[in-house]
């Protein structure tokens, strides 16, 4: 297998000079003896390994990857996906086929996670991304979601504050770094994790740009946040730019965990919306592709010329990015991209994976296998026509059930967040429903929360959800409420008024 014998410093704290300074890597390719140089004298070729969102998903996700079905057009097919085993066999086998390769991320690998990572804080998603040699990620907003301190715990190392070291071995940190460009301390002015790190291919460098989405604030609890500002995407990535080239860096790819959303084959991009859109045409063009994700999408994009590319979530793809590299100019020349499906039946499983997740898996049993409940047909986030799922209704209906009492605020209606149905319920044998099955539907340390709305403020909650009519985020809402949309009416009265019900009773 083709290696890099690199040299990278690490520092926790750094403005923007001193990122540049330490985190340079200087990397010489060590080729197997039959292996033929994949460049001409001019040019150096390298391939970026991408992900996005993987949210510690160290087992392969129920459902695994729908991608179209080539037997029925218009139509799409369920493929077993993902998992941290397969992913690994893919990374190697890939790797093997280029001198030159860097493997990175753009975001939200830990939080929302499935029970076996987070019952022992993310720490066997970072330990899992470490083995499988991640160098670089943005830092995403479910990185957030305890706050700064653990964040800095999990890049860094050390047992959980509160609970201690809970895993086979003392957690040692991961051994990738963590990227915050548009990140800063509002009482020191410096970015929580360095804006950006620089690796060396055949002795031409590349600088990789990490941030997060500007509206982090506004998704994650203020806690989390405290103290943190949270600047512009593209105004940042561009004030970076002239100390890039005043070091003789030309070839710059961004990690962004802001994305785009578009509906077709993992390798398509058709009438791709979103912010990302607005944020790659601010870019200056000197960067030269952009990494994505949050969205959740699969998609390979050309906006504004500029190569962008998302691998869905949950460790289902990989992209393979391909940058030509001008010897002289030091520049990226062309670009190209594949999303590559972690499909079980091209994949085999990594022993070391293996063994990872095993010893997490048994310390996690006792909780994880308890059963919890009974289902008599699966439990989906799949839509109907009308916006509806079954996993949604479930789920408003158990946090009504939790807050009707008279002691808990006495709700009599309960909405939830679509974003937050992240598994189904696919109840086991005598339909048997284990407790990681349920955590998995709902992988977060969220509170619920009672308020008083009139009828015309439900309303207007109703109507925000409806802005874009082709694409409508509904909030599952629980038994006995009932409400009619119209697509076609104007934006702030698709909902009708007169058809807001309770219990078959006019609200």
């Amino acid at each position: 297998m083709a290696t890099l014998s690199c040299r990278t410093m690490t520092p926790i704290r750094t403005g923007l000079a001193m990122a540049a300074a330490t985190l340079l890597a200087a990397c010489a390719p060590t080729l197997p003896a039959n292996a033929a140089p994949a460049e001409s004298p001019a040019q150096v070729q390298i391939k970026v390994l991408a992900i996005n969102d993987f949210h510690g998903h160290l087992q392969p996700p129920p459902g695994g990857f729908r991608q179209p079905d080539p037997k029925a057009p218009g139509q799409t097919v369920a493929v077993p996906a993902g998992g941290a085993e397969y992913m690994a066999s893919a990374l190697r086998e890939l790797r093997a086929r280029s001198p030159h390769h860097v493997f990175v991320a753009a975001g939200d690998l830990v939080g929302a996670s499935p029970l076996l990572s987070a019952l022992f804080h993310d720490e066997p998603a970072i330990e899992s991304l470490s083995l499988m040699g991640l160098e670089f990620a943005a830092v995403g907003n479910h990185e957030f979601d305890h706050g700064r301190a653990e964040l800095l715990r999990l890049q860094n190392g050390g047992c959980h504050p509160g609970t201690g070291c809970k895993g086979p071995a003392p957690f040692a940190g991961a051994r990738f770094q963590y990227l915050a460009a548009s990140t800063v301390d509002a009482a020191t002015g410096q970015t929580l994790f360095p804006p950006y790190a620089v690796k060396r291919f055949d002795g031409i460098a590349v600088a990789f740009i990490g941030l997060t989405l500007k509206g982090t604030p506004h998704i994650v609890v203020p806690s989390g946040v405290a103290g943190l500002q949270f600047r512009d995407e593209a105004e940042t990535v561009n004030a970076l730019v002239p100390e890039l080239r005043r070091q003789g860096i030309e070839a710059i790819v961004l990690l962004i965990h802001e994305g785009g959303e578009t509906g077709a084959g993992p390798d398509e991009c058709p009438g791709v919306s979103g912010p990302i859109v607005g944020i790659v045409e601010r870019l200056d063009p000197a960067v030269d592709a952009v990494v994505s994700g949050h969205t959740h999408q699969a998609y390979n994009c050309r906006i504004g010329g500029r190569l962008v590319t998302s691998a869905h979530r949950f460790g289902t793809l990989l992209t393979e990015i391909d940058l030509t590299l001008d010897r002289r100019s030091r520049d990226v020349v062309s670009a190209s991209a594949h999303n590559l499906v972690i499909r079980h039946d091209r994949f085999t499983r990594d022993g070391g994976q293996t063994a990872l997740i095993a010893s997490y898996a048994e310390r996690a049993a006792p909780l994880a296998r308890r059963v919890v409940g009974t289902l008599s047909r699966p439990a989906t986030a799949e839509r109907n026509a009308a916006g509806e799922s079954r996993l949604g209704r479930l789920v408003a209906d158990a946090q009504l059930a939790a807050t009707a009492a008279p002691g808990q605020g006495g709700a009599q209606i309960a909405l939830t967040n679509p974003g937050g149905l992240r598994s189904p319920l696919l109840p086991g044998p005598g339909g048997e429903v284990r407790y990681e099955a349920v955590f998995g539907a709902q992988p977060f340390s969220n509170q619920l929360v009672t308020m008083t709305l009139s009828g015309a403020q439900l309303k207007q909650v109703l109507e925000q959800q409806l802005n874009d009519p082709q694409d409508p985020r509904l909030l599952p809402v629980s038994r006995g409420f009932t409400y009619t949309w119209d697509a076609r009416r104007p934006r702030g009265e698709r909902v009708l008024a007169d058809s807001l019900m309770l219990n078959g009773r006019p609200i």
